[in-house]
């Protein structure tokens, strides 16, 4: 048992510096949406050429919507541009465009 908090501790730990930088411009695809909850799953792009792999996917980060109207626009499989702010391990999408 203690070493499966210890475990998640260590993800938990490596999720939040891993997004520390969620003000930024992000790209990513959308993996799911649901509407009732106002929380939409975004695979991110990866960038930059770290490891030579081409076309390389990113963390996959759930969000809770800022505004469900936002959710509107966008569909499961579409490619967008978004920005996040990280509140204690919980994100929030501030701006979401369908590219």
């Amino acid at each position: 048992m203690g070493t499966r908090k210890f475990i998640f501790a260590g993800a938990a730990a490596l999720g939040m510096l891993a997004t520390s930088a969620l003000a930024d411009d992000m790209t990513g695809m959308v993996t799911r949406i649901d509407r009732l909850n106002s929380t939409i799953s975004i695979q991110q792009t990866q960038t930059g050429t770290v490891g030579g792999s081409a076309g390389g996917a990113g963390a996959l980060r759930e969000y809770k919507a800022k505004d469900a109207a936002m959710l509107d626009a966008v569909h499961a499989g579409d490619r967008v541009t978004y920005s996040a702010t990280d509140n204690n391990g919980t994100g929030t999408l501030t701006k979401l465009q369908k590219q």
